[in-house]
């Protein structure tokens, strides 16, 4: 799980920092909105610990450009009228809590968030003229049945599980084949091209993008 921590105080953002890897998350860090949204572009993430107070983007607009790409977001703030909670929570917020905060707390918080959004994970993708059914490990082009190596399938999963979002090799790497998986990433590449003869062959309207020095993306084919 990769979770992005956006606050201007060096400090909230190191406390945060410690207590997430604590619990085994990957973590990155951005001082300001522009900055959170330069990252969110980088690669995937499983959800947003956002200050309202900010320069350059508050944490409302921020929240609202978050919420658009489907993230999640906890908003952290000093703020505690109701008024103030509403505006997050119409904003986008998932949860709101105050500073100063228990650290136990948080994580709590994070991890009801976490397991919410997976529950609303769907078992079934459409993407242009494919279809997925993670239940049967079934893909369908159109009238045709796609039959695909477990590797393959699950690679294809993830990538459509998020169109036009990056996945790097590394999480490509370790969510397929784990963290303790010995061999080069050579088997990624040699996977994903192997998946876009698949889908050509069958005139899948996706596409399987490189993202050059980073890893690889799905898009529809419009």
């Amino acid at each position: 799980m990769r979770i992005l921590v956006v606050d201007d105080d060096p400090f909230i953002r190191k406390l945060i920092g410690i207590h997430l890897k604590k619990e085994g998350y990957d973590t990155v860090f951005a001082c300001d909105g522009i900055e959170a949204l330069e990252l969110v572009n980088e690669g995937i993430l499983d959800l947003a610990i956002v200050d309202v107070m900010m320069p350059k983007m508050d944490g409302i607009m921020l929240t609202k450009r978050l919420s658009e790409q489907e993230i999640p977001v906890l908003m952290l703030t000093a703020k505690t009228t109701l008024e103030d909670k509403e505006k997050g929570f119409l904003a986008g917020a998932d949860d709101y809590m105050v500073k100063p905060f228990e650290p136990k707390e948080l994580l709590f918080r994070v991890r009801a968030i976490l397991r919410r959004f997976q529950k609303l994970e769907r078992s079934h993708t459409m993407l242009g003229n494919m279809h997925i059914d993670r239940r049967t490990f079934e893909v369908k082009v159109g009238e045709q049945v796609l039959l695909l190596p477990l590797k393959e399938f699950e690679l294809l999963s993830i990538l459509c599980s998020r169109p036009d979002i990056v996945f790097t090799r590394d999480q490509l790497m370790e969510q397929v084949w784990g963290f303790d998986y010995e061999g080069d990433d050579f088997t990624l590449t040699t996977h994903i091209k192997r998946l876009r003869s698949r889908l050509e062959e069958v005139h899948a309207q996706v596409k399987i993008q490189t993202v050059r020095g980073i890893g690889y993306k799905i898009e529809e084919i419009k």
